[in-house]
C-alpha cells in the first residue's frame, strides 16, 4: 500500500478489479490544468503563512510547471494505482522533488482539492460557452438584417396565424440565447466561491489564509461552511440546468428549420456544406447537422437527470458518490459547446426564400386579427368584432377563397356596415404588418429599433463571461 496516499492504515493491498471499478483517471485527467493551478496557489498561500519555506514553495512551482509541460506533450504516465488527476500529479511531484512534494498537501483534503478544480475548469467553460452564444446571436442578428425584405407566416399549433417580418422571428432567437447568457452569467456569480482549505469537512486547526487563496484563483469570495463545500455540487447541478435549457431552445430552432427545409413548406436553403446525402438515393439532401442537435438534446437532458439523482439522499458531507459527477458535466459542457458552433454555421449559410415564401403568403387569412381589430379601432366590442371576422373566414372558406381580400365590398359590409371601402388599406399581409404598433410586436419601426439595438449591444458585450456587467 506504499503508493497510496491513504494506505498507512491499511495491511493489504487493493483489490485489481476495485481498482478499475474506483479509478477516475479515465476521465478526470482533463483537469491536470485546474489542478495545478490551485496547487500553485495553495503553495505560496503555505509559504505566506510559514507552512512552506521560499525553496521549498520554488521546487513545487517548478515541479508542477514541469509535469503540466508532460501533460500537454503527451509524456506523462498515467496508472490506475493512482486513481485520479490529483494523486497522480502530486505522486509524480514527490518522485520529482522529495520531502518538499509531500508538504503540498498541507491543510487541505481530496475533498475541498477536487471540486476547485472542478469549479475552476466549470468558470472557464462557462466563459468559452457565453462566447458561442454570442456568437451564434450575431449569426442571427447578420440574418435578420439579410432577410429585411421578407415577411413570414408565424404559426401558433402549427396553424398559420400572423403575419411577422422575418427580422422579428430572427431576433426572437436572438432574445432567448440572451436569457441563456443571463442564466451562466448568474450561475458564474454563485459558482464563483473559493471552496480550498475547507480540507475534509471540518476546516483545519493550521494557519491558513483562504482570503489569499480565492484572490490569486480570481474567487470573488470564500466558502463559509466547510462542511458545505464537501457535499455542494450546486454550482455543477445548476449549470447543467442552464447547458439544457440552451439545449433546448437549439432543439426547437433546428425542429424548425428542418420543416422549414422540406419540399413541403419550402421556406428555407440550407448550404450543402451541413448536409449529407443518401447512400442509396442521388437527389436527398439531408439536414444531418439540424437533426444531430436535435438528438443531441437528449444527452444534455440525461446529464441533468444523472446530476439531480445523483445527489439525491445524499447525507451532508463527501460520498463517493459525487465522483460521478464529472463525466455528465463534461459531455453536457462539450455537446452544447459543439451544437452552438454548428449552429451558428448554419444560420450564417442559410438563406430564406423569399419567392416560395411570398407565393403562398396570402394563405390562411394572416390578416383577420388586424381586422377584427380595425373593428375594435371602431368601437366594436371585442368578442363581437372577433365573431364578425370568423363568419367573414367561414364565408372565405366556403366559396373557395384563399384570401379576405377576395370578398367584395358588398359581403364584408353585409357582415358589419363599418367595413366600408377603406377598410381594404388593413387587408393583406404586408398592410397587417404595417398596422402593429405595439413595444415588442412585429411593427417595421420597432423592428428595426430593436435591430439596431441589438447591432449595438453584441458588438461590445462579448467579453468572456458576459458583459463586464455580468462579471461584477
Amino acid at each position: 500500500m506504499a503508493g497510496k496516499a491513504w494506505g498507512g492504515r491499511f495491511a493489504g493491498g487493493t483489490d485489481r478489479r476495485v481498482e478499475s471499478f474506483t479509478e477516475s483517471i479515465s476521465f478526470d485527467r482533463r483537469l491536470f490544468e485546474q489542478d495545478i493551478r490551485g496547487s500553485i496557489a495553495h503553495a505560496r498561500m503555505l509559504r505566506e503563512v510559514g507552512l512552506l519555506t521560499v525553496e521549498e514553495c520554488r521546487l513545487i512551482e517548478r515541479g508542477l510547471t514541469e509535469i503540466r509541460a508532460e501533460i500537454e506533450a503527451g509524456e506523462f504516465a498515467f496508472v490506475l494505482e493512482r486513481e485520479d488527476i490529483h494523486m497522480h500529479i502530486e505522486a509524480a511531484l514527490i518522485e520529482k522533488i522529495g520531502d518538499a512534494g509531500r508538504k503540498l498537501h498541507t491543510a487541505r483534503s481530496r475533498n475541498d482539492q477536487v471540486v476547485t478544480g472542478l469549479k475552476l475548469w466549470t468558470r472557464e467553460a462557462i466563459d468559452r460557452l457565453d462566447a458561442r452564444l454570442v456568437e451564434l446571436q450575431r449569426a442571427m442578428v447578420a440574418s435578420a438584417d439579410r432577410h429585411r425584405a421578407v415577411i413570414l407566416p408565424g404559426y401558433t399549433h402549427m396553424q398559420r396565424a400572423q403575419p411577422v417580418l422575418a427580422t422579428h422571428y430572427f431576433l426572437a432567437y436572438v432574445e432567448k440565447l440572451e436569457r441563456d447568457r443571463s442564466r451562466l452569467a448568474d450561475c458564474r456569480k454563485r459558482l464563483n466561491v473559493l471552496p480550498l482549505g475547507a480540507a475534509a469537512l471540518a476546516g483545519t486547526s493550521l494557519p491558513i489564509d483562504r482570503h489569499a487563496v480565492a484572490e490569486e484563483l480570481g474567487f470573488e469570495g470564500v466558502a463559509a461552511n466547510s462542511l458545505d463545500v464537501s457535499s455542494d455540487r450546486d454550482f455543477a447541478v445548476e449549470s447543467v440546468f442552464v447547458l439544457t435549457m440552451i439545449a433546448e431552445h437549439l432543439a426547437g430552432w433546428a425542429e424548425e428549420w428542418i420543416l422549414w427545409s422540406t419540399q413541403e413548406f419550402g421556406f428555407l436553403a440550407l448550404p450543402d456544406a451541413i448536409c449529407t446525402g443518401s447512400s442509396i438515393m442521388p437527389q436527398k439532401k439531408n439536414p444531418d447537422v439540424l437533426e444531430l442537435i436535435r438528438g443531441r438534446s437528449a444527452r444534455v437532458v440525461g446529464s441533468l437527470t444523472t446530476f439531480l439523482v445523483l445527489i439525491k439522499g445524499l447525507p451532508m458531507a463527501y460520498n463517493r458518490d459525487l465522483q460521478e459527477d464529472k463525466e455528465p458535466l463534461f459531455d453536457a459542457f462539450d455537446t452544447v459547446e459543439a451544437n452552438l458552433q454548428l449552429a451558428a454555421v448554419v444560420v450564417e449559410g442559410a438563406n430564406l426564400r423569399a419567392d416560395r415564401i411570398a407565393a403562398r403568403l396570402d394563405e390562411g387569412y394572416l390578416d383577420a386579427t388586424t381586422l377584427m381589430e380595425h373593428l375594435i379601432g371602431l368601437g366594436l366590442p371585442q368578442r363581437t368584432a372577433h365573431e364578425v371576422i370568423g363568419r367573414l373566414v367561414g364565408l372565405c372558406e366556403s366559396r373557395g377563397l384563399t384570401r379576405l381580400a377576395d370578398l367584395s365590398d358588398a359581403d364584408l359590409a353585409a357582415a358589419d356596415p363599418r367595413l366600408g371601402p377603406e377598410v381594404r388599406g388593413v387587408l393583406g399581409v404586408e398592410n397587417a404588418v404595417k398596422a402593429f404598433r405595439s413595444y415588442g410586436s412585429t411593427a417595421p419601426a420597432e423592428v428595426e429599433d430593436q435591430l439596431e439595438r441589438w447591432r449595438g449591444r453584441l458588438q461590445t458585450d462579448a467579453a468572456p463571461g458576459g458583459s463586464k456587467e455580468r462579471q461584477r
